[in-house]
């Protein structure tokens, strides 16, 4: 049967931009969320008074990433101390990059120290290893140790929270690739939907051209080892692929192998098709045409559209 989910939001103003918490059905951990402009509304609820993790997220400084976005993560006993820190600013001693905040605590406070220091630690390793923004944290700590059953429980927790966090558009911490494709089956027992696709690829053997590509999750991934063009060359102006391709090559994303090619030296998630093709091109192109099933010769587009009916 289908495995799904009941996530409560609601927007504590009333608006979408504004403080909001969230919760998933019968699970202790509770989430709140706000712009960093509602930080004295948010230093008013009792949530943040708690022992719990949090999470900082905004622009990067540098520059040094193709999403142009960074996270900091941290924990404490009273996060709201933490907190009052960083809204002071980097001159006394807090943080100025971040524009929201989220906080995960426990409606039971049974959180302790020692599970905001492991979940602190597995969310920072989760950040690093999902590389879709720079972790301003200046240390990776190991999980601390913890009791069976409390690992148990921690990380129940942890899987709670990727589920919650991209619903709220968070997705600096969404692993880019699942290690295994979950399937999702009727009542009937038949399968109706597999999270991640077929493996596509976008080839133009003249130019030494090879990339594949997956839509895991509802976005599309190109995979690490891929070939693309290493310059781009489209005559039409594409101001934000033409920016997108230069940026994969300055922070190392795409390493030139030599003049004419660039290997993905990791997976990467584009906005949409079109986007991962122009950047493997080095020109605009039509993503749902360009990528084609590797086994069925499908197009991207005819894939999605599978089983629609006339």
């Amino acid at each position: 049967m289908v495995n799904g989910k009941q996530i409560r939001v609601y927007l504590v103003d009333g608006t979408p931009g504004g403080l909001l918490t969230a919760e998933i059905m019968n699970w202790t951990g509770h989430v709140v969320a706000a712009p960093r402009s509602d930080i004295a509304d948010l230093l008013s609820r009792d949530e943040v008074r708690r022992t719990g993790v949090y999470i900082l997220l905004g622009d990067d400084p540098a520059s040094q990433s193709a999403s142009g976005k960074a996270i900091y993560i941290g924990e404490g006993d009273d996060i709201a101390v933490r907190l009052r820190q960083h809204a002071r600013g980097e001159d006394a001693g807090g943080k100025d990059f971040w524009d929201r905040v989220v906080v995960l605590t426990s409606k039971d406070a049974n959180l302790t120290k020692a599970h905001a220091r492991y979940l602190e630690a597995r969310l920072i390793g989760a950040a690093a290893g999902a590389r879709r923004a720079i972790l301003l944290n200046g240390t990776a700590p190991q999980p601390i140790h913890l009791p069976e059953a409390d690992i148990s429980d921690m990380e129940y927790y942890l899987s709670q929270v990727q589920i919650v966090l991209p619903v709220l558009g968070i997705t600096e911490l969404r692993p880019t690739r699942p290690l295994i494709a979950p399937v999702i089956e009727s009542t009937e027992g038949r399968v109706l939907a597999e999270r991640t696709s077929p493996t596509f690829r976008f080839e133009v053997p003249r130019y030494g051209i090879s990339a594949r590509a997956q839509e895991v999750d509802g976005e599309f991934t190109v995979l690490e080892g891929s070939i693309a063009r290493a310059a781009w060359v489209g005559t039409h102006r594409h101001p934000g692929y033409q920016q997108l391709h230069e940026s994969l090559l300055s922070d190392g994303t795409l390493q030139q192998d030599n003049d004419e090619l660039a290997r993905f030296t990791k997976d990467v998630v584009f906005s949409s098709p079109s986007a991962a093709a122009a950047v493997v091109s080095g020109r605009a192109a039509n993503g749902r045409t360009s990528w084609l099933d590797t086994i069925t010769g499908v197009n991207f587009g005819e894939w999605q559209n599978r089983g629609i009916g006339e």
